[in-house]
């Protein structure tokens, strides 16, 4: 069974809804997770925030949160998934932000690097990777580890 239809059975098991918060993946977590016909039952939507305006708008991430640790940073991602839950009022909320490249790398934070957040009624978690290649290459890396990280998170 692909990793998309094992969430969808363990979301619908519980009785949960899914919402997302993509900047560097662009909404192709999105499109992987509906791609599973049926997904309506469990998939709420998603809110792709690349900016920071669309971030502290659309999220509710707090200015001070990017100034002060960036868009790339376990206190965004968290801010991230815990506000596209309330925005979309679900359950569990799952955020991805990163550098996909080939531009914007820092040494502290190099292109490839990425966190993902995970909201849900069980707590808050956040995950650091770093991703080699191009930046599809990043993306799709990111876009399997958030799924990954969603699964690992509704089988605890």
């Amino acid at each position: 069974m692909d990793i998309e239809a094992l969430i969808g059975k363990l979301l619908l098991e519980r009785g949960w809804k899914l919402a997302v918060a993509e900047s560097c993946t662009g909404g192709l977590v999105s499109h992987r997770i509906t791609n599973i016909p049926g997904s309506s039952e469990y998939y709420q939507g998603s809110i792709t925030a690349y900016a920071y305006y669309a971030k502290e708008t659309l999220l509710g991430v707090r200015h001070e949160t990017l100034i002060d640790h960036g868009a790339v940073s376990s206190e965004t991602v968290l801010e991230m998934a815990r506000g596209v839950r309330l925005a979309l009022n679900t359950e569990v909320g799952l955020s991805v932000s990163g550098i996909a490249g080939p531009g914007g790398g820092l040494p502290q934070k190099p292109v490839g690097t990425v966190w993902i957040g995970l909201s849900t009624p069980s707590g808050d978690t956040a995950q650091k990777y770093l991703f080699s290649g191009v930046r599809i290459e990043v993306k799709n890396q990111a876009a399997e580890a958030a799924l990954q990280f969603l699964l690992q998170g509704l089988e605890e």
